[in-house]
């Protein structure tokens, strides 16, 4: 278990990227570079800048490659663990099964596979009231993007309700970014080694009114094609060009 003062987070990097082949048939999606760095090392960093210098990474599809790109962090300025499924466990398995590395009640999770511009520390927040016990998740919502145009939650105020839930007064639904603050209460009844998915957790939790939000408007790509990929490494480059 991880006992110093750092804080932890952990990146969901277990995935295989079936639509991104065939570039994921040899290399992990998380390690696809853009803008010169590969999507990973872009949270890594901004995780760092936010103060989260114990980073826990799960890993199935090619995960000595990440292993191998990554090593222990200290290149980075960070230390790593790695959490390894023989196959993926799906995000509330993966979590679930990683805890014991994490060690604390409170976390941040950012899937790997997305590029966002994201400010980690503003989640110090929602940190705090985690940790108070009430709320169990706090999700970053964006915009929808055109492939996931139904979105997933409604934020009313500073609250995630469900969409199917009569709304007031924003009747708008939002996509969840793949950032999230967790309490690992929510995981309580999820078996380590055991896939799980997280969205019904969450709805149950939602239910129970104990799920907070917010909004992101800044730069945020599910990385799920190789359309998109390229996109956004020629943005990246142009603007960094700039």
């Amino acid at each position: 278990m991880h006992t110093d003062t750092t804080h932890t987070a952990m990146i969901l990097a277990a995935g295989r990227g079936e639509r991104m082949r065939p570039l994921t048939d040899h290399t992990p999606k998380p390690l696809l570079t853009v803008g010169g760095k590969p999507l990973i090392v872009w949270h890594i960093e901004r995780l760092r800048a936010a103060g989260f210098g114990h980073i826990v990474i799960n890993h199935a599809h090619l995960g000595q490659k990440i292993e191998e790109a990554l090593g222990n962090g200290a290149a980075l300025g960070v230390s790593i663990e790695y959490s390894r499924e023989i196959s993926a466990l799906e995000t509330a398995g993966g979590i679930a099964t990683a805890l014991p590395l994490i060690g604390e009640d409170v976390f941040p999770v950012v899937n790997g596979d997305i590029y966002c511009e994201f400010d980690f520390r503003r989640l110090a927040g929602p940190l705090a009231r985690l940790a108070q016990g009430h709320d169990h998740a706090h999700l970053v919502l964006v915009d929808n993007p055109p492939h996931h145009p139904k979105g997933d939650f409604v934020l009313d105020g500073s609250r995630v309700v469900n969409a199917d839930m009569p709304l007031t007064p924003h009747p708008s639904r939002l996509t969840f970014s793949g950032i999230g603050v967790y309490h690992r209460a929510l995981f309580e009844h999820t078996v380590p080694g055991e896939k799980a998915p997280l969205a019904p957790l969450l709805r149950l939790a939602i239910d129970a009114g104990r799920v907070g939000g917010e909004y992101f408007a800044g730069r945020w790509v599910d990385v799920g094609t190789p359309e998109r990929l390229k996109v956004l490494d020629m943005d990246l480059r142009a603007h960094h060009a700039a």
